[in-house]
């Protein structure tokens, strides 16, 4: 399992890393973001939107649970499951039509969807280190091998 660490002295440097994922992801992929309250995962999603060309505001969808985006002809669907009770409310609200194949799924908080979720291409761990911060990518099929070794190369 390929694995990469990068520091993020500040929030370019997290909105860098969310543009450079967001370059090195061609088609459909699952990305995991683990991270405590306010380590940037949002910060990581709004520089990957953007890298994509998404104009307007990137929020988190805490209360909305998913924030849909067309980006071109692609579709990319942000999570936050933070709020989530229980995994089975994600069959409720239909999840896995969002994760189909075609699509780019960001995930803040899977571990509150275990067991409903699929399985994550590549999983982002956001994490403090002083007043800075560091991310550490962990590959979990081929496509996340190859985005974690484009990503430590850029």
């Amino acid at each position: 399992m390929k694995t990469c660490v990068i520091s993020l002295p500040d929030e370019a440097a997290t909105l860098d890393l969310g543009a450079k994922l967001a370059r090195a992801c061609t088609g459909a992929a699952v990305i995991y973001l683990y991270g405590d309250l306010g380590a940037g995962k949002t910060t990581f999603s709004r520089g990957f939107l953007q890298a994509l060309g998404h104009q307007g505001n990137v929020k988190s969808p805490t209360y909305t649970l998913v924030e849909p985006y067309q980006l071109d002809a692609r579709a990319l669907y942000h999570f936050d499951l933070y709020r989530l009770a229980d995994p089975e409310e994600l069959e409720f609200m239909g999840i896995r039509d969002y994760f189909t194949g075609e699509a780019i799924c960001l995930v803040e908080w899977p571990q509150q969807g275990a067991g409903v979720l699929p399985p994550p291409d590549l999983a982002l761990t956001l994490s403090y280190v002083g007043a800075a911060r560091e991310a550490h990518l962990e590959a979990h099929s081929a496509l996340g091998e190859r985005l974690t070794e484009q990503v430590a190369q850029a």
